[in-house]
């Protein structure tokens, strides 16, 4: 069996430069480096820049304008949809809205073009056909997902409601090896690949103690004055098994003495018959009282 890493190229994440990932997936093969994205934004940065100096460059816009971030690029490795629009320029690649009413009253079905760069907040990804199938090639994956045709426009209707923003890349893409041969071949895939970090999150979590599992539970379910911890519960019970434990000790004693009192009281009076039975009463408390007696002190 064929599978969708076997001839596709893709690029997975690493920091924050989806948008290189994206550029190399969409073209399969490695044509932008982070230096050459880093100075295709610092153009665009300087052409803003000149911009806003005509209007004077004592004017308070342009000294705001020079204090505040470049809007293509940042430390982290993120470049904005200009930059990643300008890199695709250089091979004749434009990028059109998904959904502006412009493209949507061309009335195209998805399946009939060739890619699309997905974007949400800082990430993008590539779904690209390579010979007669779809693949989506976001980094963030161990490996490309394989999109079937039938449900390639429900995969970009659910991006959208999800916030995404999709662009139709229109143009003639360099050939690549994977296209040439999966247009004799049709691939398989029998698992959807998982989330980077999914896979080892998974196994982390198996093999975490249910001991463990059950404190982590208990730090994310704080103590809301409904009901006591686990350990504050346990010692309230002990200590009032100790109390309990204590008046049962007390209330036997008491028991004990009062027959004690009351054998005594028996052996300086006569054994008439109507003294008999307070002595059997007597006798038997004596005896109940020394045997509950006997089960505490055990």
């Amino acid at each position: 069996m064929v599978t969708c890493s076997s001839y596709a190229f893709w690029g997975r994440q690493e920091g924050s430069l989806c948008a290189q990932h994206c550029l190399n997936n969409l073209l399969q093969g490695e044509y932008f480096s982070p230096v050459e994205l880093s100075s295709i934004a610092q153009q665009l940065d300087e052409e803003e820049r000149m911009r806003m100096a005509e209007g004077g460059v004592s004017s308070e816009e342009y000294r705001t304008f020079l204090q505040q971030p470049s809007v293509n690029m940042d430390d982290s490795g993120f470049f904005s949809i200009q930059v990643i629009s300008n890199a695709l320029k250089v091979w004749g690649l434009e990028l059109i809205l998904f959904n502006s009413p412009e493209y949507q009253r061309l009335g195209i079905d998805p399946i009939n073009e060739k890619s699309f760069i997905c974007n949400y907040k800082e990430h993008w990804f590539t779904v690209r056909k390579l010979g007669k199938q779809w693949f989506n090639l976001n980094s963030l994956l161990m490996g490309p997902e394989l999109i079937s045709d039938t449900y390639l426009a429900l995969f970009l209707a659910q991006l959208q409601q999800e916030g995404y923003s999709i662009f139709v890349v229109k143009g003639d893409l360099p050939d690549c090896e994977a296209d040439q041969l999966l247009q004799m071949i049709r691939v398989q895939q029998m698992q959807r690949p998982k989330l980077i970090g999914e896979e080892a999150a998974q196994s982390r979590d198996q093999r975490l103690p249910r001991s463990d599992v059950d404190q982590a539970i208990e730090v994310n379910h704080p103590f809301d004055g409904t009901g006591m911890l686990d350990e504050d519960e346990e010692n309230f019970q002990r200590a009032l098994a100790l109390s309990r434990q204590e008046i049962d000790m007390e209330d036997e004693e008491a028991d004990l003495r009062r027959a004690i009192q009351l054998s005594m009281q028996d052996s300086n009076n006569s054994y008439s018959s109507k003294i008999r039975p307070q002595t059997y009463r007597t006798k038997q408390l004596l005896a109940q009282a020394l045997q509950n007696l006997a089960q505490v002190v055990i």
